[in-house]
């Protein structure tokens, strides 16, 4: 088979961006942890092995800001927040189910 090299600038190039978003260590896990439906912030924290508080607000913002998953804020004492994902957030889980099979497949 002939190698090909396929020229893509980055400026059409989507799959930076899509980087930009889910790229993080800790997005696809806490992707597939919410897809089991709305946690609340302390179950997301506890379903993640090895994230650590600050890391774990760090992401949700970044995904909260893309789209990803809404927070949504109760006034109790103290506050509640749940996250759920929204459209585009389970339009990921597709691909994230790939990516883990072929790990499982060529990584185990």
């Amino acid at each position: 088979m002939a190698n090909k090299k396929v020229s893509i600038s980055e400026k059409t190039c989507s799959l930076k961006e899509v980087l930009d978003i889910i790229g993080g260590k800790w997005a696809m896990p806490i992707i597939y942890i919410l897809s089991k439906g709305k946690m609340r912030f302390k179950e997301v924290e506890r379903s993640i092995e090895g994230i650590n508080t600050r890391m774990l607000v760090k992401e949700l913002k970044n995904m909260e800001v893309n789209g990803i998953i809404t927070r949504e804020v109760f006034a109790t004492v103290p506050p509640t927040v749940e996250y759920t994902l929204t459209l585009k957030g389970e339009k990921l889980l597709p691909s994230i189910i790939s990516l883990h099979s072929w790990g499982q497949e060529y990584t185990v």
